[in-house]
């Protein structure tokens, strides 16, 4: 079980995204096997937004994000569904 540190709820690892922080670069890891500090997403487009907005995803990496590497994370999860739809929908 991980945690999204957005909505903060507790779900199995397959079920949520992750991401990779190193040598200052956030990254989402898809295969959950890159190296360095990882942080769990739910794959809704607003726990994205609450989780870049506020800086958790920063402080739980324990790193600094450049305003181009957050732009596109941001873009990515504008791609993600909202809460409670499927991407088919």
């Amino acid at each position: 079980m991980r945690s999204c540190i957005a909505c903060r709820e507790n779900k199995p690892k397959k079920d949520l995204l992750r991401l990779a922080g190193k040598d200052g670069v956030v990254e989402v890891d898809a295969h959950g096997k890159q190296t360095g500090r990882g942080v769990y997403l739910c794959p809704f487009s607003g726990c994205w937004e609450a989780g870049l907005k506020s800086n958790r995803l920063e402080h739980a990496l324990k790193a600094s994000m450049t305003l181009e590497n957050r732009k596109t994370l941001l873009e990515y999860g504008k791609s993600l569904p909202e809460k409670g739809k499927t991407r088919d929908e």
